[in-house]
């Protein structure tokens, strides 16, 4: 059996997820002297791409808050009472092959997360989601700590944070 039809099933057989580096290396365990250049031309020709090479996180144009706020915390994350400061920050991971955001509010005195949502798109409205979820009194919070992202913005200022 040719290396080709080797490296087409390696390929396939593990999920479509395995480069160059993976299937030669798997190709050796099978006995197969192969180059990695040479299975990267054969990936070509069988029009192979790794999950993990074909699709890339697209990022927003940032257009940050440039205003110029103080930064109270000055990374004193000890607090002594509940709701005192909250921190809050928005990620991404792939779900399904497409990217989804992640918004969290964590409690910096017992590190709890006290609010979450997640969603398709990067906006006001995840923000809003998420904040909705804290099942507290909103109006205890002496400090909200953020990256300053636009999608927090009209949020906290609806709420008056």
């Amino acid at each position: 059996m040719s290396s080709a039809i080797k490296a087409w099933r390696i390929f396939n057989t593990n999920r479509q997820c395995f480069g160059t580096r993976r299937i030669k290396h798997e190709l050796d365990k099978l006995g197969f002297q192969v180059s990695r250049r040479r299975i990267g031309r054969i990936m070509k020709a069988e029009r192979l791409v790794s999950l993990y090479t074909s699709l890339k996180y697209r990022s927003y144009p940032s257009q940050s808050n440039e205003r110029n706020i103080m930064n109270r915390l000055s990374r004193n994350f000890i607090r002594q009472a509940s709701m005192e400061v909250l921190v809050s920050d928005l990620t991404y991971v792939k779900v399904s092959g497409k990217w989804h955001y992640i918004c969290v509010f964590v409690d910096l005195f017992n590190r709890e997360i006290i609010g979450h949502d997640a969603g398709p798109n990067k906006d006001s409205h995840l923000v809003s989601a998420a904040l909705s979820t804290i099942k507290h009194d909103l109006r205890q919070v002496q400090m909200f700590h953020t990256d300053r992202g636009k999608e927090f913005d009209n949020v906290l200022n609806t709420f008056g944070i």
